[in-house]
């Protein structure tokens, strides 16, 4: 699961598209729903806010207007109450960082386009939902090499 705190303005379709499933996929972990991926690192930052399904909501609420500017068919009526959103959640500079050389390794196979924007653009832009603060890679992130 990956759930980028990127701006998904720099996620090519497959990576818009698989971002969408994934955090609908988080939905259900958040609401109780499966059983499945309740520990899963990157759903901590949503886990942590007083209201988790509304934190996730708002996240895809994020990917939804990217989608919708891209033209693409999201079902908007797979996520809570339109126009209620949780203040925003913190991201460090380190994390952006990370996810930028993580992108840029899946773009470089399957969408050489999207390169250009996401290495001009300085200082890098998080998803809607984060706001940027200096900082170290999460806690949360799965490194490679790490168990």
């Amino acid at each position: 699961m990956r759930l980028w705190t990127l701006h998904p303005r720099y996620l090519d379709a497959r990576g818009l598209v698989a971002c969408w499933r994934e955090a609908l996929l988080a939905r259900q972990v958040l609401a109780g729903n499966t059983k499945g991926y309740r520990r899963h690192p990157q759903l901590q930052r949503f886990s942590r806010t007083d209201d988790p399904v509304l934190a996730i909501d708002t996240y895809l609420a994020g990917l939804l207007d990217e989608a919708r500017r891209r033209s693409y068919r999201f079902d908007a009526s797979r996520i809570g109450t339109p126009g209620l959103s949780v203040a925003s959640l913190p991201v460090t500079t380190g994390q952006l960082e990370f996810e930028k050389k993580h992108l840029l390794g899946k773009l470089e196979k399957r969408s050489p386009g999207f390169i250009p924007l996401l290495e001009k653009t300085v200082p890098l832009q998080p998803h809607p939902l984060f706001t940027v603060e200096e900082g170290e890679i999460e806690r949360w992130e799965k490194l490679p090499g790490t168990p």
